[in-house]
């Protein structure tokens, strides 16, 4: 799997034109102005009130921690594509000491880059709750396909057909993929065709009630050991 992870030098890494994002029938659920239009207020909505009424207490201390166990920022922020394959830059906190292959090798199990609060931070998705900012400023949902980074995307969307439909909308900070279990490390085809197809379901099947039951489910993820995060 490590092919698809090579760092490559193309432009390719920036184009708009990677391979389709749109349906045989040229019919995207998401796409109806209306449906669009409820998703983002259930976005504005969740992620206003997560960062009025958690991010005051949590995000300090998660801060303090990071910055009492390694050396670097407290945020890390790796680019990657969101709706339409336009790039934004995605929020986390850095949960690895400071490395030159961040954006093209996968954390793995006993991974050394990894720091020791950033081994729980990752393990518990507590890594990913800065990216409310990206749902804030409109560049991601809450519910949606997890964005990956942009190398990642390029090698996949050479061998697997219609991969980048998935950004016919937001990214999101949780997914059915990542509740399903496709979620840590891609160790061989079936790891990323099984996200795919799950992220390829939920965009052609999507409602609020849906997004509902995902955001309930990932609760459950949370309070749960997930043996394939490290």
């Amino acid at each position: 799997m490590e092919k698809f992870l090579r760092k490559r030098d193309e432009p390719e890494f920036l184009t708009n034109r990677l391979s389709g994002y749109i349906t045989p029938e040229g019919k995207i659920f998401l796409s109806d102005q209306f449906n669009l239009k409820v998703k983002r207020a259930f976005d504005l909505i969740f992620s206003s009130l997560f960062i009025l009424f958690i991010m005051p207490w949590l995000f300090p201390i998660i801060a303090l921690l990071i910055r009492i166990d390694s050396k670097g920022p407290i945020i890390y922020k790796q680019l990657r594509h969101g709706r339409g394959n336009k790039t934004f830059r995605c929020y986390k906190f850095r949960t690895m000491i400071k490395n030159q292959e961040s954006d093209t090798r996968q954390a793995s199990r006993n991974d050394a880059r990894v720091t020791r609060i950033g081994r729980f931070l990752r393990k518990s998705s507590l890594d990913e709750i800065p990216q409310f900012f990206n749902v804030l400023m409109g560049e991601m949902s809450v519910i949606g396909p997890r964005p990956h980074a942009v190398p990642m995307n390029y090698m996949f969307s050479t061998d697997i057909s219609n991969y980048m439909f998935r950004h016919s909308v937001k990214p999101g900070i949780s997914g059915l993929a990542q509740i399903k279990g496709f979620r840590g490390e891609i160790l061989g085809f079936y790891d990323i065709y099984g996200r795919i197809k799950l992220d390829h379901f939920y965009i052609r099947n999507w409602s609020l009630v849906l997004d509902f039951k995902i955001l309930f489910w990932t609760l459950g993820v949370f309070f749960n050991k997930n043996g394939a995060a490290y």
